[in-house]
């Protein structure tokens, strides 16, 4: 299959393909846009089952990093990469500095960071390679642990989506069904908890489960049943996709926030969100915290601006959902556009967007 007819293929600026042959590596680099500057996201490393499902992959992720940096109003693009192989098996030394040297051949238009299969004991090992890598702890530097933040992002977001749907200025009585409690989710359920929130949860992790009933009197229910459980709240923070025909149709939510990424399975799953009567708060914008950490890295930014950037997520909603109404439309379609606005009007724009 050529890169031009893949589905998911958007004029992405550079697709580039990486084969080493002594160390193993193959890997694909994919720059979607730069307009707003150097392209920015994680590297994933997964055994696809061939080159066509890792196309695919970086292709969809790295148009979803330009939207993502543009509606947070900061100065990156948007890129990602996959490097193919199971990384409990295949990954090693050789191989993650041979990938290093592929990120160096683009000479900075992509800077990488952390994502499935590549931890925050990997990039250190990058980093001695490139010095285009971003998101973890370095000396002298912000911290790199992003999961704090983006469960804050989501927090504030989910706040936003209350009050326009619901009217309600707290989340204090207001029942929230959270699936998946990693760190997003269990930073979110802390949050949840602390403002008065009824929370009911669901994690394939039994440990995690109990955890959070014995820390914030949740009501723990199966993977199976959380997407359909009567409460205000549907808060997905863990699998993508997980919005679509079976679910929306069971679904008995009156707003969905969450920090899981690609949770429409289809675009068209936004219209069904809308014709339900659900108000959807747009992935990539209400879990735009990871994103805005990882850039205050980059820029050298102190915690204060990062956080009043991340707090900054509750008013870029309330936007969307305002644009939303009055034009009629759901609201990834109007976050789509303020993205891509944001892309055509260059850096400025994006300047402007984050004061």
């Amino acid at each position: 299959m050529s890169v031009f007819e893949a589905a998911d293929f958007d004029h992405h600026e550079t697709v580039a393909f990486f084969d080493n042959k002594a160390s193993g590596l193959r890997a694909i680099i994919a720059i979607h846009s730069t307009a707003l500057g150097a392209a920015c996201g994680g590297t994933r490393m997964y055994p696809y089952a061939n080159g066509d499902e890792a196309l695919d992959d970086v292709l969809r992720l790295s148009r979803g990093m330009s939207y993502k940096s543009a509606i947070a109003g900061l100065p990156l693009g948007g890129g990602k990469a996959v490097i193919i192989g199971d990384p409990t098996k295949d990954k090693n030394e050789a191989r993650l500095l041979a990938y290093a040297e592929a990120v160096n051949a683009l000479g900075g238009r992509y800077i990488t960071a952390m994502d499935v299969g590549i931890g925050p004991s990997d990039l250190p090992v990058i980093a001695r390679g490139t010095k285009f890598v971003a998101g973890f702890d370095q000396p002298g530097k912000t911290g790199g642990d992003s999961g704090p933040l983006t469960a804050l992002g989501v927090f504030v977001g989910l706040k936003a989506a209350v009050k326009h749907r619901l009217g309600a200025g707290d989340t204090k009585g207001v029942t929230v069904a959270i699936q998946g409690l990693g760190k997003v989710g269990m930073g979110l359920a802390k949050q949840l908890h602390r403002e008065g929130a009824k929370l009911i949860v669901s994690d394939v992790n039994a440990e995690a489960v109990h955890g959070a009933e014995e820390l914030f009197g949740a009501k723990p229910v199966s993977p199976d049943d959380i997407a359909s459980v009567e409460c205000d709240v549907f808060s997905p923070n863990a699998l993508g996709a997980i919005l679509n025909d079976r679910s929306i149709a069971r679904m008995r939510a009156k707003v969905v926030a969450g920090g899981a990424n690609n949770q429409l399975a289809r675009d068209e799953h936004g219209v069904a969100l809308k014709s339900h009567g659900i108000l959807y708060a747009p992935d990539y914008v209400i879990n735009g915290g990871g994103i805005i950490r990882v850039a205050g890295q980059i820029f050298g930014w102190a915690d204060a601006e990062i956080e009043h950037r991340v707090l900054g997520i509750a008013a870029t909603l309330t936007q969307i959902f305002r644009r939303a109404d009055s034009e009629g439309v759901p609201t990834n379609v109007v976050a789509d556009r303020v993205a891509e606005e944001r892309m055509t009007e260059g850096p400025h724009a994006a300047a402007k967007a984050a004061e």
